[in-house]
Order: structure tokens, then sequence, then C-alpha cells
């Protein structure tokens, strides 16, 4: 029958160092827990300003749609040779609702480029979280690790893997 080994709490008072790893070990989590949430947000925030970057786009391709069809209208009144109040006056009108169009293309496309460039930039800004997010995943692996190896040179490594993984989501909220 296999031995049932029961750990007393003066067992935890013999390792000191075992204490400060543990402290460490829960501080980089709870790093990690906070570049996590800002990565998944952040994730969420590149998806969302993607989306609207297509609409917009959308948006522009069917207001240049509408812009050409009035150009091919013109087009054909002044093939078919019309002539006559009637066709001054759709010309008129042709020629008002291009510059409607027109202005409209030009505002949304601003609109789509500005939403695009949103998008980019959260997505750098979301790669910067990821890094770090990763790095105090290994800081906190390799500090655990002296758990099994009782070695200190896995929580100095893990300290190093975390304090970097930090700075670089930190470097994500000025990006």
């Amino acid at each position: 029958m296999a031995e049932l080994e029961i750990h007393q709490e003066s067992e935890h008072e013999a390792d000191p160092t075992g204490k400060k790893v543990g402290i460490l070990a829960a501080l980089l989590a709870v790093a990690l827990a906070i570049v996590t949430i800002a990565s998944h947000r952040t994730h969420t925030a590149a998806i969302m300003h993607k989306s609207s970057s297509n609409d917009a786009w959308q948006h522009y391709q069917s207001t240049r749609v509408k812009y050409h069809s009035l150009e091919l209208g013109e087009n054909l009144v002044r093939t078919l040779g019309a002539k006559g109040e009637a066709t001054d006056k759709a010309l008129s009108d042709y020629a008002a609702q291009k510059q409607k169009y027109d202005q409209q293309s030009r505002e949304i496309q601003k609109e789509a480029q500005s939403a695009a460039h949103d998008a980019e930039a959260a997505e750098h800004r979301a790669l910067r979280y990821d890094l770090g997010e990763g790095l105090l995943e290994i800081g906190l692996v390799l500090t655990s690790l002296y758990f099994i190896a009782r070695k200190k040179m896995f929580p100095a490594m893990g300290l190093i893997a975390g304090v970097t993984g930090i700075a670089i989501a930190i470097t994500g909220l000025m990006a």
C-alpha cells in the first residue's frame, strides 16, 4: 500500500525562499491576468475597427456605383442627342446628384481609411500584449520550477522573463 505523506506547516517555515518564490509566482500570475485581459480587449477592438472599415468601404463602393450610373445616364442622353427642356433638366439633375455622391464618397473614404488605421494600430498593440503575455507565462512556469528542482536559477529566470513581458506589454499602452 502506498504511503501517505502529510506535510506539516513547519516545512514551509524551513524554506523561506519558497515563500518568496510563491509570492513572485502570484505576482506574475496577476500581471499575466491583466495583460491577457488587455490583449483580448485589444483584439476585440481591432476586429470591431476592421468591421467598421469593411462596412465603410462597402458603402463607398455603393456610392461610387451610383455616381458611375449617373455618368452612364449623362453619356446616354448625350449620345442619343436628345434636346429640349426635359433633357437639360435631366442633365442638370444628374450633375447635382453626381456632385452629391462625389462629396459623400470622399467623406466615406476618409471614414473607411480612419477605421482601417485604427484597426492596424489596435493590431500592433495586441501584438505587444501577446508578446508580453507569452513572456509572463514563461516567467510563471520557470518560477514554478523552483518547487520541483529547488534551484534558485528558475525564479531568477522567471523574474527576468516576467519583467521583460511586463515591459513589452506596457509598450502596448503607448503604441
